[in-house]
């Protein structure tokens, strides 16, 4: 396990990871960071508990509005795997047909 210094709403908080998932905490934390300024004036700055509760309701507001309003089509990442997969698959197949 790895260890990382967080700092979130201007306090520094030390957390385990998994060895590779540092780069994935550290989108994590920036995403956070992007809204603690929020947060802390919603939460009128009083203490750091208080910022986080308000911080935990930005973000649970945020997925909220993309889980009922997902978007249109499917991605292009996923077109891409399902098209990779669809081309192993059909060279398996004709692999298959040729030694039988």
């Amino acid at each position: 396990m790895a260890e990382i210094d967080l700092r979130i709403a201007g306090r520094s908080y030390s957390i385990a990871a998994r060895e590779g998932e540092e780069a994935h905490i550290r989108h994590l934390e920036s995403i956070l960071h992007k809204h603690a300024d929020t947060a802390q004036r919603a939460s009128g700055g009083l203490n750091a508990e208080r910022t986080l509760v308000y911080l935990s309701l930005i973000l649970a507001d945020l997925l909220d509005e993309a889980e009922r309003n997902p978007p249109a089509g499917v991605s292009p990442v996923l077109l891409e795997r399902i098209a990779d997969r669809l081309e192993s698959v059909a060279a398996a197949l004709e692999e298959d047909a040729r030694n039988a």
